[in-house]
């Protein structure tokens, strides 16, 4: 079953494969992470339960090796093929700083993020979903295919070996015009996330808003992850002057999204997003200002 207690028990199982003798324990769990809301709960609540495991055993495994841990486990144990990007960033994460990672090698670099009188603003659908039985699945296996059909033209193991002006000339040998879409979303994103490193060291926020704005209109047409609810959040945002991007986050087809809004428009976006929001949709949307904090790690 989908029980959260999945992903601690997964976790254990993982060090116990690994030759760990786990003693009787009692774990105490606390969090104001929304549950299946798209912000990786499942994520933090495996990275803790490891860092708090790697802390009682002594067992001195390093924070990347961590993430894998806890990426085998969701896969194995929970049954969801998910990537390493949400226990890598529950793991490594560090204050006022994005996390650049290339998934395939897991080379990383800490970006400096100076928000300079903006704030994050995450907006809550309230549509239940759980990544389990979201399509993420049925995505990853499209955007296998489309590698598979495009090795046959250029030998590839991964989209992100491509460009886009590499992925123009090569698309024509993907047969379905779905998986060409899903393809585009997936490498144009990536170079969205080169530029986007650029403009954070730049200090050009309302560039990276830009993006942002990209980002999610490339979520909505060619990688359809977004739904109604995620939409009109994104698109109430987009009407208030003080915000200069609005994307969905997560795995989409509910969950949040993120805008970067000016510090005095914070309480405007929350009013005017909330109202529009619920004209559409009768749900009522959750509003969190948030801030950019370490990773994992023992407190006491």
């Amino acid at each position: 079953d989908q029980l959260w207690i999945n992903y601690p028990m997964g976790v254990m199982y993982e060090f116990i494969t690994r030759g760990y003798a786990i003693p009787g324990i009692d774990l105490y769990f606390y969090g104001n992470v929304p549950n299946g809301a798209g912000l990786s709960s499942s994520a933090s609540i495996e990275v803790v339960t490891a860092t708090a495991m790697n802390d009682f055993l002594h067992a001195k495994i390093g924070g990347v090796d961590i993430a894998l841990l806890c990426q085998h486990a969701e896969n194995h144990f929970v049954g969801v093929n998910c990537g390493i990007m949400d226990q890598f960033a529950s793991a490594m994460g560090k204050k006022d700083h994005a996390i650049y990672l290339d998934c395939n090698t897991l080379d990383y670099q800490l970006v400096p993020l100076v928000l300079k009188g903006y704030k994050l603003v995450i907006a809550n659908t309230n549509k239940r979903r759980g990544l389990a039985d979201s399509k993420y699945n049925e995505r990853r296996r499209e955007c296998d295919q489309a590698v598979a059909e495009i090795s046959r033209v250029k030998p590839i193991k991964y989209l992100c070996e491509l460009t886009v002006e590499e992925f123009n000339q090569l698309q024509g040998a993907i047969s379905d015009d779905t998986v060409r879409r899903r393809a585009r979303h997936a490498i144009s994103e990536n170079e969205r996330t080169g530029k986007a490193v650029q403009l954070l060291r730049e200090g050009d926020l309302a560039g990276f808003g830009q993006l942002m704005n990209a980002s999610h209109d490339s979520l909505r047409y060619d990688y359809e992850v977004t739904g109604v609810e995620l939409d009109t959040l994104v698109e109430e945002a987009r009407k208030i002057p003080g915000v200069i991007g609005s994307r969905m986050t997560g795995a989409g087809f509910g969950g949040c999204t993120v805008s970067l809004v000016k510090e005095e428009a914070v309480n405007e976006l929350i009013e005017k997003v909330g109202k529009g929001y619920h004209a559409v949709t009768s749900l009522k949307a959750d509003f969190y200002v948030a801030e950019v904090g370490d990773g994992a790690r023992r407190i006491l």
